[in-house]
């Protein structure tokens, strides 16, 4: 067994046909938004393969909700970096993506040719109550590691309310989670190191001379500019493209069913929207150009992570930021829960969830999700 990344040092790294097979086998079966996604590298990374610990893994949580972009996505990312260096950042990243896209892709052109999607209800009803469950299951040991003194607990606590609160200020709580806790921390510790850190960071873009260049520079500010979860990007697009007339109404939201119900990220959504506006080549265009500036911050940015705990001021930076992260995924399972679990079924396969989850926690979370999913088809069909 290889020894987890911790403060002795960086384990050995992984080899890149191991790392394809985790990031693939995690794009095709990680269902359920961003915190799920989440969960499911944390069981996986974490908790069975012990490439890393808790602490370094909520760091490198801490670290995506600070920059840009898909979360989900960069903590693959963050995860081929640490595992294999350049060539991992790539490998991970690619392989986490590729199966969305390419599922999205068939998906973009039936609905092209046909004008409808395919009928997925009865999958969705029962992967969504089933996702609570893998959500909490790693929530829980993430947040032991995070809670390390009272008054983590009270910014939890705040965190929790603030996101309850405020649903569109999540980089805010996060920022200020941070910040409030180094400014406590270094009033006790005055002679703290207060060095700031401040990765500049310069993304460059080929030269298109296609027709769709409009397509690739429009996603390309998306990716570039846009925080928060996946489903914030629905918002963005309706701005950007469905209120310029770019994009029909309709379209957008057939995009979002799609990434509701297509396992991986949800910015896959994006490689539907390009296919409706240019075809394949707009689907391709989109798709670089919204994920293209996760690999260049979280390149950018793994490198600081290690100066970032040796300084003091940003060392409790981060660990209010990390608490700020358990909170919010905490509201995404309450908002989630209220949202789909609305009748007996849902109530039923929630609770199947939890008992698969919390009774054995050997077992793979995707298998939570398939048993979701087919519990849900059974039910409705009973019904």
């Amino acid at each position: 067994m290889e020894n987890a990344t911790s403060q002795n040092g960086p384990a050995p790294a992984t080899p890149p046909g191991e790392l394809v097979r985790l990031f693939i086998r995690l794009g095709l079966t990680a269902f359920g938004g961003p915190a799920a996604h989440i969960a499911l590298m944390q069981k996986e990374v974490v908790d069975k393969r012990h490439w890393m610990d808790h602490q370094h893994f909520l760091d490198l949580l801490g670290a995506t909700n600070l920059i840009p972009g898909p979360n989900s996505t960069e903590m693959a990312i963050h995860i081929g970096r640490e595992r294999g260096g350049g060539k991992g950042l790539l490998i991970a990243g690619a392989c986490f993506i590729l199966p969305a896209v390419v599922i999205t892709g068939v998906i973009a052109w039936l609905y092209q040719r046909y004008g409808r999607l395919p009928q997925v209800a009865d999958l969705i009803y029962g992967i969504k109550p089933a996702v609570i469950a893998v959500i909490a299951g790693a929530v829980y040991p993430l947040a032991r590691r995070a809670l390390k003194n009272i008054q983590l607990w009270l910014l939890l606590v705040a965190a929790f309310a603030a996101g309850l609160w405020w649903s569109e200020g999540e980089i805010a709580i996060l920022f200020g989670a941070g910040v409030v806790y180094s400014m406590w921390r270094m009033a006790l510790r005055p002679q703290g190191d207060l060095r700031v850190i401040v990765p500049w960071l310069f993304l460059q873009t080929p030269v298109l001379t296609s027709s769709n260049i409009r397509i690739f520079f429009s996603f390309l500010k998306i990716g570039a500019i846009l925080y928060g979860s996946g489903y914030v990007l629905f918002a963005f697009l309706d701005s950007e493209l469905v209120a310029k007339g770019l994009l029909p109404r309709q379209q957008l939201v057939d995009a979002i069913a799609v990434g509701q119900f297509t396992p991986g990220p949800v910015f896959s959504s994006v490689t539907f929207i390009g296919w409706q506006m240019g075809g394949l080549r707009g689907a391709a265009l989109a798709t670089l150009a919204v994920f293209l500036p996760s690999f260049v911050f979280v390149a950018a940015m793994n490198p600081l992570l290690p100066l970032m705990r040796r300084s003091a001021f940003f060392s409790t930076f981060l660990d209010g930021v990390n608490v700020a992260s358990v909170a919010l995924i905490g509201v995404v399972c309450i908002r989630f829960g209220h949202d789909t679990v609305t009748d007996w079924r849902t109530i039923l396969i929630a609770i199947a969830g939890f008992v698969a989850t919390f009774g054995w926690r050997k077992l793979n979370s995707a298998w939570v999700i398939l048993g979701g999913a087919m519990l849900g088809c059974v039910l409705r069909m009973a019904s």
